[in-house]
């Protein structure tokens, strides 16, 4: 009994100092800190990234990576404004030259990716495009990275052990979060996680004058994907039938903070 009252005490322990709020006011589990998700996330891109140019996967082609690297940056700059420290994130974009792949993601601290299947299969617009980087960016200004390592730990290692850890073993947990990030690319996210990425994205987007209704398109075209097979994106970003509806119903919000930001680059 004293052995259980124990754990029973580490486990409240661990969820009281584990408390976090998301932008949106949502409650997270935070068993790592948003720091040592950013430096897991360091780790294991440098350690993808080494392995796709080894496999000859980094898209070289110069359109391409201009492309990508426009409207991603104006996104950035956007994100910069919402979050301010963010600026000394180490924002990085990557093209996978993986032409089956529709897939797209951002880890902790800004490190993102983007699969050419996603822009073959789909042939996104600007507008849909921006979408997509933007929705990856929103994840990252979320603190969805640390919150989906510290579920992957609580679920791995127990709660009360993983509690622990944080504070006695930084270096244990550390390692621990640099598995967890890189498995980060290919866990599905939560329903919840995604539909607070949608919000922030969508204004994200919005804010650096992408057209919101390119939002719901971008998801028509990705549903229209369905009969090959399910793409990447759809397992690791969960696709629940009201999604294009959810986003559709943000529209006439976003479109004041749309045409001002054209309005201001038109000038």
């Amino acid at each position: 009994m004293p052995h259980a009252r124990l754990l029973t005490t580490l486990l409240l322990t661990s969820l009281l100092l584990a408390c976090a709020t998301s932008p949106t006011g949502r409650h997270q589990l935070m068993l790592v800190s948003e720091d040592t998700a950013i430096a897991a996330s360091r780790t294991a891109y440098l350690s993808t990234m080494k392995e796709f140019a080894e496999a000859g996967k980094l898209n070289t082609d110069p359109a391409l990576q201009r492309r990508v690297q426009g409207i991603t940056d104006r996104l950035i700059g956007e994100a910069a404004k919402m979050r301010p420290d963010t600026r000394a994130w180490d924002w990085q974009v990557k093209v996978v030259d993986e032409p089956q792949t529709v897939n797209a993601w951002c880890m902790a601290g800004g490190k993102m990716a983007i699969y050419t299947g996603l822009i073959e299969k789909l042939h996104p617009s600007d507008d849909e495009l921006a979408q997509v980087m933007a929705h990856e960016i929103a994840h990252a200004l979320a603190n969805h990275s640390a919150e989906r390592m510290s579920v992957a730990m609580a679920t791995s290692l127990g709660l009360a052990a993983v509690g622990a850890a944080v504070d006695k073993h930084r270096d244990t947990t550390l390692a621990a979060a640099a598995l967890a990030a890189k498995l980060a690319i290919e866990l599905p996210n939560s329903r919840t996680s995604e539909a607070e990425a949608d919000r922030i994205g969508i204004e994200l987007a919005a804010r650096a004058g992408y057209d919101p209704h390119a939002a719901v398109t971008l998801w028509q075209k990705m549903a229209g994907l369905g009969g090959a097979g399910v793409p990447e994106f759809l397992s690791t970003h969960p696709a629940p039938k009201n999604r294009m509806q959810t986003l559709k119903a943000l529209i006439p919000r976003m479109m004041p903070l749309y045409e001002k930001a054209r309005t201001g680059r038109a000038g």
